[in-house]
């Protein structure tokens, strides 16, 4: 087993085995994000895009809850403090408080996000940037923000619209209503409900990694980003992703390792 990683007040990170293990560590305050949390979220993604030797990222809150949202009395003490996350230099460009959900998204390799407990406000903008929401039955969900009177402005609506459809994703977000793990998945909200989550998303995890991380991460870049992209672009992108993953030694591995699968074989790092 080879393990490394790095501690930090607010977030931890190991990386076993190709695995990127990311655990939101704030469990007496609930995983409640202050400024302090969402500047170590940002780090650890900046970090984890550059790193071609993982295959998989699985993000967890330690403690009962996944995350209950803003520790609003922490992250408003003062109008500088607010104005770090909200600040950007260009309207299109992602700011702090929206970077710590939509650039799980830039990651090149899966995102799992596992959910126990609350997953309301920012909690529940984070997980909307992972790939896939692996969830305990006694997990629940709200998108909190009209409540305080404001709207949801962390980039959860990037991955909100590709999940549910526009009136309950309207319903969600207008009335602030607590929905439990079952009528997520009826909506298509999570992936999956487990009795344990953590060892599911291994799972999923392991599946993906006998895959060229070559194939994943196009796969992952042409839906994520070109999800709704006009038929003749998706079409083109898909002819263009194909071509790169033939030119590479991965695919030829994968080849190697269908037709002989005694054969001990080794997919090499992902291209950047």
């Amino acid at each position: 087993m080879n393990t490394v990683g790095r501690n930090q007040d607010r977030v931890d990170l190991k990386i076993t085995d190709g695995i990127a293990f990311v655990t939101l560590n704030r469990a007496d305050k609930h995983n409640a994000l202050d400024i302090a949390m969402f500047k170590e979220i940002d780090s650890v993604i900046r970090s984890l895009r550059k790193n071609r030797q993982i295959r998989a990222v699985i993000v967890q809150g330690r403690g009962e809850d996944f995350c209950t949202g803003l520790d609003i009395k922490s992250a408003m003490s003062s109008g500088s403090s607010a104005l770090s996350l909200l600040a950007k230099w260009w309207p299109g460009k992602a700011n702090l408080a929206q970077r710590v959900s939509c650039h799980w998204r830039k990651i090149p390799v899966p995102v799992i996000m596992v959910i126990q407990g609350r997953c309301w406000g920012g909690g529940m903008q984070i997980a909307l940037g992972g790939d896939f929401r692996i969830v305990h039955e006694n997990a629940s969900f709200s998108i909190m923000e009209t409540k305080w009177g404001l709207i949801p402005d962390m980039a959860g609506s990037l991955g909100l619209r590709e999940l549910v459809a526009k009136d309950f994703a309207l319903k969600m977000t207008m009335t602030a209503d607590v929905i439990s793990a079952q009528t997520a998945l009826h909506h298509g909200l999570v992936t999956e409900i487990s009795d344990n989550p953590l060892q599911s998303a291994l799972n999923l995890a392991a599946s993906i990694s006998e895959r060229s991380p070559d194939a994943v991460a196009a796969v992952k870049t042409l839906y994520t980003r070109h999800w709704q992209s006009a038929s003749w672009k998706l079409l083109a992108l898909e002819s263009y992703y194909q071509i790169k993953v033939l030119a590479g030694k991965n695919q030829k591995i994968s080849v190697l390792k269908q037709s002989k699968p005694d054969k001990d074989v080794s997919y090499q790092p992902r291209k950047k």
